[in-house]
């Protein structure tokens, strides 16, 4: 690979990564929104990886911006979207695109399927995505530097929304559904330890729920 240039930054409204890189010098918080004059002048090409910052249309129309995203786009475009796919079926995986001034709608450069398996949960399906992800910018990195790509134009597909997202996390004890429906639903919301699902019992207590799945023989 030719000799490039990266600069790194996180954004400024995660707290958890604040505080893993607070001292070093190679990376440092960054909010998009107050930085677009200095982001257009310094860099000509810019990438987002899971970065839950809106790219305004003053950056996409002046700078080169590409989006490493953890969904099969069109499908489950926005928010988790292995969640969304282990709920309603369609295809998951990663996607490198152009970012232009919708959601995760821009012109697709490459992506790579990934397998959902009936005792996959949210966390095992977006470790498989990381890995497809990893995969496809060790090959298109160095093509997509030089600009030496075809890109696809991608369907509309679906989006989800962070409150789509949080509208599943309350669980509803009454709802009637096939057991199948129950399992999918707990399993898209587990995510390792992370608090998701969870009832309101009797007393007003709130209870958070993970569910375990594991293949015979594994």
């Amino acid at each position: 690979m030719e000799q490039y240039h990266f600069e790194y930054a996180f954004s400024a409204f995660n707290c958890s990564l604040t505080q893993k890189f607070e001292g070093e010098d190679w990376i440092s918080p960054l909010t998009i929104k107050n930085s677009i004059e200095k982001l257009v002048s310094k860099y000509s090409i810019i990438f987002s990886l899971h970065s839950k910052q809106i790219f305004p249309p003053e950056l996409v129309n002046q700078v080169r911006c590409y989006n490493v995203h953890p969904g099969y786009n069109p499908y489950n475009r926005g928010w988790y979207p292995q969640v969304f796919s282990i709920i309603n079926g369609l295809p998951a995986g990663a996607t490198i695109h152009e970012i232009d001034e919708e959601l995760d709608h821009g012109r697709i450069i490459c992506q790579k399927k990934v397998e959902i398996f009936t005792w996959d949960t949210s966390l095992s399906v977006y470790n498989r995505i990381l890995d497809a992800e990893m995969e496809l910018l060790s090959k298109w990195l160095e093509p997509i530097l030089k600009g030496e790509y075809e890109p696809v134009k991608a369907e509309e597909g679906n989006i989800n929304l962070k409150s789509d997202f949080n509208e599943l996390l309350e669980l509803d004890l009454q709802r009637q559904d096939s057991l199948e429906n129950h399992i999918n639903l707990l399993r898209a919301l587990t995510h390792g330890d992370y608090d998701n699902a969870y009832f309101i019992d009797n007393q007003g207590n709130k209870v958070f729920v993970r569910i375990q799945l594991t293949p015979e023989g594994k």
